[in-house]
């Protein structure tokens, strides 16, 4: 992450959170429990979508609060996975592999936060 950032479609956690996004429909496109299924697609495209409108504000304070609000999607997302898992909808390779996406966001998210707060502030 060596290049410079110019727009949020630069960040590595952005494009990361439309891959989970992505992933997430991608897996529940047959789900039938559409309650669940509105639920976690929704908390999903809310990660790379809270980071852009951060992103695009004018402060760096308004940056971070955006980011801390991605980062408390990554949790409902992982509490509506873990959900998916033990309804049957769905399998354990799929949870796994989407948990650690919303692990490692999260963890990107951290670290963001931190050098915004440090360097910035």
């Amino acid at each position: 992450m060596n290049a410079k950032i110019e727009k949020f479609e630069d960040l590595d956690v952005w494009q990361n959170g439309i891959d989970l996004s992505v992933d997430i429909y991608g897996k529940l496109r047959d789900c039938r429990d559409y309650s669940l299924k509105d639920q976690i697609c929704r908390a999903s495209v809310s990660v790379p979508s809270n980071i852009a409108e951060g992103f695009e504000r004018q402060y760096n304070k308004e940056l971070i609060q955006f980011l801390y609000i991605a980062k408390g999607s990554t949790g409902e997302v992982r509490t509506q996975l873990l959900i998916a898992f033990r309804l049957g909808i769905i399998n354990e390779t799929d949870y796994k592999t989407l948990l650690e996406s919303t692990k490692k966001i999260s963890a990107q998210l951290h670290q963001f936060i931190k050098v915004r707060k440090e360097r910035f502030s």
